[in-house]
């Protein structure tokens, strides 16, 4: 029979607002099983007959039978005609199951492989629910026109019915591939077909993908220098050895290829708007890159970042639309482009590899979502991503100078801004002196969101500096943020 504490246990647990949502009978047959995982209720002990326990519980004895009839069924205790419920002997396995650790085995640090440890040892690439400024590469979403959205799901659902909930095929519906294709070439210059693009959730993953698939750990992988952390933490998390290639007004030095690349498998770049710098890859260093990634038989990874947000005419054509040789693999993202809750990305392959790739990614999570990429692939076709983008261009025109004049106004004793010509980030660099991680932490205690931009070099002697994010915030809400930041810097310079 029950003791007085764990009758007063059994009570507490079912009178607990916490488990309010579960039945009656449910949350009799949990406290009732807790007893025994915690070996408080040892084998053999005999259970309370129903009709008591009901009246000691205030249920009906129907609730209680209902709670030993599940516990019976899961093992937990016995039932025999005339000599009532006890116990079971099988308990022994499940005594003390949920014992508390040890203190010192739950500070153990977990036994992981090699490369469990290499992706833990990355940090992981964090991600914001509620932005702040001046967290860079995060969208305005605001504006989104959810009612276009919503009438076009609407219409994906009213015809194609259940089909929506279905699996999708692993590479991508094909309408959704087929208008990816069609603006790949209008508007980046690419050389695309459906039969090529592979739907991913983000281009996070085509990094991964990339990193796992074109490269054995320990191969080397060109790289920018700075980089775009996403990827350096991708590359990392394979075992690859990334080489940096250093950056300048013109993009990555390509000519540096021939020097440190003899034996590289790839090279990576975004060179559309190079992350965090902003420059763009002149024409002549492409070719050249693609020259060289012909010659040595290797790959070229193309993140083209932020490339629909150019402010000063028209970008030049992707690097995939001037490789003849199918070498370059193309990465695209509709995160930052739309609303990052929609993890739509797309590679655009070469030939020989839209099999293996596909096959890889049906082996990490399957497939995207269905109803979003009917949605999204009626939205392109309607014309609402080009009118879209072209607003949101504007917007973050607008705030990219807002923001310009707001450093100007109140850090220009501090920092040196890069005006950018394009993307969603200004590039601040530190007047000499300044401690940048310790105006990082200042602004993190002062509810300010920063990139530092030391932590994106390979370089022994970074430029230090900042990384501020304009394109989710309003003029209004980046000069409730810049006044803190100049505090801030104030502080550790000394000057208050």
């Amino acid at each position: 029979m029950f003791r007085h504490a764990q009758l007063e246990s059994v009570k507490a647990f079912v009178g607990d607002p916490a488990h309010a949502g579960v039945p009656l009978h449910g949350r009799i047959q949990r406290a009732i099983r807790q007893l025994i995982l915690d070996g408080a209720l040892e084998v053999g002990r005999p259970l309370p007959a129903s009709r008591p326990l009901a009246q000691s519980l205030g249920v009906s004895r129907d609730t209680v039978e209902a709670a030993y009839r599940q516990l019976h069924a899961e093992g937990f205790i016995e039932r025999q005609v005339g000599s009532g419920s006890c116990v079971s002997r099988r308990a022994r396995l499940f005594a003390g199951a949920n014992a508390p650790r040890r203190p010192q085995a739950a500070a153990q640090a977990p036994r992981l492989s090699a490369r469990g440890q290499a992706l833990h040892g990355t940090g992981g690439v964090n991600t914001v629910s509620a932005p702040r400024p001046f967290a860079p590469g995060v969208p305005e979403t605001r504006n989104f026109p959810l009612h276009v959205w919503e009438r076009l799901q609407r219409e994906v659902i009213r015809e194609h019915g259940s089909a929506v909930l279905a699996h999708s095929p692993a590479q991508g519906m094909a309408s959704l591939r087929r208008t990816i294709a069609d603006y790949i070439n209008l508007e980046r210059g690419g050389h695309a077909t459906p039969d090529r693009v592979l739907v991913l959730t983000s281009s996070q993953q085509a990094l991964t993908l990339c990193a796992n698939l074109l490269l054995d750990a320990g191969d080397r992988i060109l790289v920018e220098d700075p980089m775009y952390h996403g990827a350096s933490r991708a590359f990392d998390a394979a075992g690859l050895r990334r080489v940096p290639i250093a950056v300048d007004a013109e993009g990555m030095q390509v000519a540096r290829l021939q020097r440190q690349g003899h034996d590289a498998r790839a090279v990576f770049l975004t060179p559309s708007h190079q992350f965090p710098t902003g420059a763009m890859l002149s024409l002549d260093r492409r070719l050249a890159l693609v020259h060289w990634a012909n010659q040595n038989d290797a790959w070229i990874i193309e993140d083209d970042y932020d490339s629909e947000f150019h402010y000063a005419g028209k970008p030049t054509a992707c690097v995939q639309g001037l490789d003849p040789h199918e070498r370059t693999v193309y990465i695209g993202t509709f995160t930052k482009s739309l609303f990052p809750g929609l993890r739509i990305g797309y590679m655009v392959l070469p030939s020989a590899l839209v099999a293996p790739m596909t096959v890889a990614r049906s082996l990490m999570d399957g497939h995207s979502p269905t109803l979003s990429q009917l949605t999204l692939a009626r939205f392109m076709e309607a014309g609402h991503f080009g009118a879209y983008v072209r607003a949101m261009r504007g917007i973050y025109v607008a705030r990219r100078d807002a923001l310009l004049q707001l450093v100007r106004a109140h850090l220009s004793d501090f920092v040196v801004p890069q005006v950018p010509a394009g993307g969603m980030q200004l590039p601040c660099f530190f007047k000499p002196g300044i401690d940048e991680q310790a105006v990082l932490e200042g602004a993190r205690q002062a509810g300010v969101a920063l990139q530092g931009l030391t932590a994106l070099h390979a370089s022994r002697t970074p430029q230090p500096g900042l990384l501020l994010g304009f394109a989710a915030y309003t003029p209004v809400e980046m000069e409730m943020a810049i006044k803190p930041l100049a505090t801030v810097l104030r502080r550790v310079t000394g000057q208050v």
